[in-house]
């Protein structure tokens, strides 16, 4: 099964861009988002997606400066705020309510959109990110994306790259990070490969020291079903904030030999966000 491309059109301080989709299952079944991590695109997904598509139509988008999306004009305008409006662009074309399934900077999004009044999301899985954000988990996010490589001499190069960055994502096979890293390359006029977003994404990081972030004042707006995923060596969703989620009435997953975050790849995790999805 190979997924429906298409895109999103949205305004952003005077200007239009393009986010990029991809989708795979029943245009009439019920819609389910799912919104990456801060490095990544839409096509992580690629294995959940069909694992769902029988059910559900599910849609991944690229967010702003990732994978098939376009760039912004400023490094400033990459943060959470810029993404929940053009998220907001897609629930409008969708038109309908909808499933939510977020990866960590995807979670965060989620959780934005799922507070706010009127949203249209009845369901929400959040990978590995809840209300609290340690600041040794976001110096750790910051030393490795200002420390990636400009390009590589090509996929393999890449592939390696991404096998030693992300080994927390799980134990993956070598058709997966293949994969990953088909979809993390952007072509280079000299003939190398670079990362599949844009380098301004760094802008923010680099210009703000880690602290930890707390939003509990989303959390505790959320009135809807809530599954929350840990890999079990998370540094960033800790043992006591996912207690604590647990406590205000979600649901969890915790996910061995897996750290931040969860590819979602394996079979138990999958039939578990199914069936949170179908109840």
């Amino acid at each position: 099964m190979w997924p429906r491309r298409g895109e999103t059109r949205f305004l952003i301080e005077g200007a239009f861009y393009r986010m990029a989709t991809v989708e795979m299952g029943n245009p009439a079944a019920p819609p389910i988002v799912c919104v990456h991590g801060l490095t990544r695109n839409g096509r992580d997904f690629d294995p959940l997606m069909e694992a769902l598509a029988d059910r559900f139509l599910v849609i991944a988008p690229d967010l702003p400066g990732r994978g098939r999306s376009g760039w912004l004009a400023s490094g400033e305008l990459y943060q959470p705020a810029t993404y929940v409006q053009a998220l907001a662009h897609l629930l409008a074309a969708i038109g309908r309510p909808v499933m939510w399934i977020g990866t960590s900077l995807g979670g965060i999004c989620g959780m934005m959109i799922g507070a706010a009044a009127g949203q249209p999301i009845t369901r929400m899985v959040l990978n590995d990110i809840g209300p609290r954000i340690p600041a040794a988990a976001l110096a750790r996010i910051r030393d490795y994306m200002l420390s990636a490589p400009e390009s590589f001499a090509d996929l393999r190069g890449l592939e390696s790259y991404l096998r030693g960055v992300h080994a927390s994502f799980g134990t993956l096979s070598d058709a997966e990070w293949e994969h990953m890293a088909r979809f993390s390359a952007r072509p280079l006029p000299n003939g190398r490969v670079g990362l599949h977003y844009d380098p301004k994404i760094a802008d923010q990081i680099r210009a703000n020291a880690p602290r930890a972030v707390e939003m509990w004042d989303l959390w505790e707006r959320i009135r809807i079903p809530v599954l929350a995923i840990r890999g079990e060596a998370s540094d960033l969703l800790l043992p006591e904030t996912l207690q604590r989620m647990e406590a205000q009435g979600a649901k969890s997953l915790v996910v061995p030999g897996a750290g931040h975050a969860p590819a979602l790849t394996d079979r138990r995790s999958q039939d578990a966000i199914a069936a949170f999805l179908s109840d």
